[in-house]
């Protein structure tokens, strides 16, 4: 097997207003679309897409859920400067700019649909 490419498909409630909010804050750029239905690129990223919830695509046990448990992360690299800038647009920060034990810096923010978005950048630990 040979993979050609990678995707993230979340469904949500509010297709564009997940869409505005990853072109609008993450640079991403919506390639298809249609009735309930974006698919978001960027050169650095896998896919994202959504799914209206509903849409009969989806298998059937499946078609109401919504896109929760998961955090989409974003590996960065000036994360002090995307945390100013997206503090800075709005974005609502819903975990603030933390490091754990383990190197890892970290914050999230939430996009209208309730989706976690999380931006990361690794440190050494005890830096």
């Amino acid at each position: 097997m040979r993979i050609t490419a990678t995707a993230v498909s979340l469904n949500v409630d509010d297709v564009p207003a997940s869409v505005a909010f990853l072109t609008r804050h993450f640079g991403f750029e919506e390639v298809m679309s249609a009735d309930g239905f974006s698919s978001l690129a960027r050169e650095d990223a896998a896919n994202v897409i959504f799914l209206r919830r509903g849409l009969e695509v989806l298998p059937e046990g499946f078609r109401e859920q919504r896109a929760a448990g998961l955090i989409l992360a974003f590996t960065v690299e000036d994360l002090d400067g995307e945390y100013a800038r997206l503090r800075e647009e709005g974005a609502p920060v819903v975990l603030p700019l933390r490091e754990e034990p383990w190197g890892e810096r970290l914050f999230q923010v939430q996009d209208p649909n309730g989706v976690l978005i999380e931006l990361v950048s690794w440190e050494k630990p005890g830096k």
